[in-house]
């Protein structure tokens, strides 16, 4: 496994996690494969693991596997969960899976995974816990607010916390919609599903905007 790397941008590589859920693997499967060198890998200083693009999507051509479905023509919604939570997340990955509009929901543990994978997810919809142990909801908010790649994603956030311990921890960025934990899915099913119909009728009126290749 590869120490450093010449890549310089964060689509080049993903973490662990997203390369799981590209390849249909499970994260010990990759890391295996790592070992055997069937990926390409390396670490960052502070030994956190990095997977090369180009290597995923070899692997996907010599099995004959989909190949990455990412590009600006692809109309599925992206949504990116983090909750540390494993009963929550998976309620919601499952809520996600069963929209009758094509979503892909890439579910993680951690703010940090998020960080890692955000830029090659390129989420329409983020969907975060606030307090997580190490790099927590607040700061990978702050992170997102940064760059102006993530201004138009749509950011929900589930917590435990009252407003009053929000606003001690620096509050929340303009535009982030707010519930209150325990999970109402009703309020959640609303939510989703107003999403959806707007999203709904962008697509299709960007398709009455397209140019006509009919002759005349």
């Amino acid at each position: 496994m590869q120490t450093n790397t010449t890549l310089d941008t964060p689509e080049d590589y993903c973490g662990t996690t997203y390369a799981a859920k590209l390849l249909g693997l499970s994260v010990g499967t990759i890391q295996t494969l790592v070992e055997k060198n069937e990926l390409q890998a390396w670490k960052t200083q502070g030994g956190h693991r990095r997977i090369s693009m180009p290597s995923i999507r070899e692997y996907q051509r010599k099995h004959n596997m989909l190949t990455i479905q990412n590009t600006p023509g692809d109309n599925r919604l992206r949504v990116l969960l983090v909750e540390d939570d494993a009963v929550t997340r998976e309620m919601l990955r499952g809520y996600c899976n069963r929209s009758v509009m094509p979503v892909d929901c890439t579910a993680m543990s951690s703010g940090l995974e998020a960080l890692i994978d955000i830029s090659s997810i390129k989420p329409d919809v983020l969907i975060t816990d606030l307090d997580m142990p190490g790099v927590d909801g607040f700061a990978l908010l702050r992170t997102l607010r940064q760059n102006p790649q993530f201004n138009r994603m749509t950011t929900l956030v589930l917590t435990a916390l009252s407003p009053d311990d929000i606003e001690s921890r620096g509050g929340l960025p303009e535009g982030t919609i707010f519930m209150a934990k325990p999970i109402n899915m009703d309020w959640f099913n609303g939510f989703f599903t107003a999403f959806l119909a707007g999203r709904y009728i962008e697509l299709h009126a960007q398709d009455r905007h397209k140019p006509s290749t009919e002759m005349v």
